[in-house]
């Protein structure tokens, strides 16, 4: 590591695009601040600008991202791959439908009620239209200028003992908090294919680290008025996240997938100390892109997110809303969730359990549903929606999309083990901070 200070001194750049560019973007995700006496972090507070600027146009700028986002499929031939694919596109379509009835307010009665269409379209489908976009210009402060190299060194010795993955897969971890699921996803079957991950590593990976992103919880976050307490919600969400790994790293279906590598990959057993993950922060903060390169890539993959997921909240959202309420399907399932929150003793333990199973389906349909009641109920609801990870509208069908040879089954029962444990974490957890 030395020889890296002798023959590669850092430049001056090299400092300030790790510590001043990276601080942009801890700054723009992780300091509240207030503004005309509403606090929030910078990201929430241009979110709010932005919609302020477009005004009336906000809902119809967020139907164009929905019906360009079912086009999509159609000019690349993506629903041509298989029947997963197939399936969501007449799901993005009804998305279209959905969306054209919410802007419009035309349609049934039912679904123009305040709990239905108008909710999900301004409470979800707007600030995911202008929050993904936006989110992704600044995570190239975050992502891309040393900082994540620098944590991914320092947690090299941590990962294998504590979620038998390689020290690697910590970029993957903070890939997906801080960038999306998706780019994560992108990591682990790229290093998965190249034999640098064995199934086992790759599926804790990609079913215990692909959890949305900040930007994500920040809408989350917004929807359950947790806003004010942001900086506890995201430590609560990302340590209970990195707990249920941890221990459903252990538990079948996991446990038993193959741990054999395709190539054999030789262990870095260098003792890293904060010097050497400094130095390897430096280097990549050297070899990083422009900031004009940067803020474009991640401004076009942000775009591609948008237009991908909105389609599929707004149906898959819509269905999940008409289930949970004129349905007992979560209800069902959500019994099987029960005898974890009731042991608690807390309020609303059979509607937060129904909630919490309508997760399943979309990842935002419990916030919607438990908006309204207490503290400890919100918080909860907000920590769970992201440390259970698997949900249908979206990460599922990108894990299927994978070189990764997992079934549906497997994703539903770890998702199962994940939402419990997280539970039995979340609850209480929040009864001390608030109870």
């Amino acid at each position: 590591m030395n020889q890296l200070l002798e023959h590669q001194k850092p430049h001056l750049s090299s400092w300030c695009r790790l510590f001043g560019l990276s601080g942009i973007g801890i700054f723009v995700f992780f300091a509240p601040i207030t503004i005309s006496g509403l606090q929030s972090i910078p990201i929430g507070h241009i979110v709010k600008i932005a919609q302020n600027q477009l005004g009336a146009n906000t809902s119809w700028y967020a139907l164009l991202m929905i019906t360009l986002g079912a086009l999509y499929p159609l000019f690349n031939s993506g629903w041509r791959n298989n029947r997963t694919e197939q399936i969501f596109l007449i799901l993005k379509w009804i998305g279209v439908i959905a969306g054209f009835l919410a802007v419009t307010k035309i349609g049934p009665t039912q679904f123009q009620s305040p709990d239905m269409l108008p909710f999900l379209f301004e409470k979800l489908v707007i600030p995911v239209s202008l929050i993904v976009p936006i989110g992704s210009i600044f995570l190239a402060f975050l992502v891309n200028y040393g900082m994540m190299e620098s944590i991914g060194a320092l947690m090299q010795k941590v990962m294998q003992p504590i979620w038998r993955t390689p020290g690697r897969s910590a970029i993957d971890a903070l890939a997906s908090f801080v960038g999306s699921y998706s780019i994560g996803l992108l990591i682990t079957n790229r290093m998965y294919v190249s034999g640098h991950y064995s199934l086992r590593e790759a599926a804790i990976i990609a079913t215990g680290f692909s959890t949305v992103s900040a930007t994500f919880m920040l809408i989350i976050a917004k929807a359950l008025s947790l806003m004010d307490m942001w900086a506890a919600y995201f430590a609560v969400t990302l340590i209970i996240t990195f707990l249920v790994t941890a221990i459903t790293a252990r538990l079948p279906p996991l446990s038993t997938l193959s741990n054999e590598k395709n190539t054999e990959i030789p262990t870095n057993r260098t003792q890293v100390t904060l010097r050497s993950a400094l130095e390897v922060g430096l280097k990549a903060a050297d070899e990083a892109p422009s900031i004009r390169v940067s803020i474009m890539t991640n401004l076009k993959d942000g775009l591609m997110m948008t237009l991908n997921i909105l389609p599929s909240i707004m149906s898959v959202g819509f269905i999940g809303l008409l289930g949970a309420k004129y349905t007992p399907i979560f209800d069902w399932i959500g019994f099987t969730l029960y005898p974890f929150i009731w042991v608690w003793g807390i309020d609303n333990s059979q509607e937060l359990a129904s909630a919490i199973a309508a997760g399943l389906a979309e990842m935002f349909l419990p916030a919607l549903i438990m908006q309204d009641t207490d503290l400890v109920s919100r918080f909860v609801t907000g920590v769970v929606s992201v440390s259970s990870i698997l949900f249908m509208s979206a990460s599922i069908p990108c894990i299927l999309s994978t070189k990764l040879p997992l079934k549906i089954s497997h994703l539903i029962v770890i998702w199962f083990f994940r939402t419990a444990l997280s539970l039995t974490l979340a609850i209480p957890t929040a009864l001390i901070l608030f109870g």
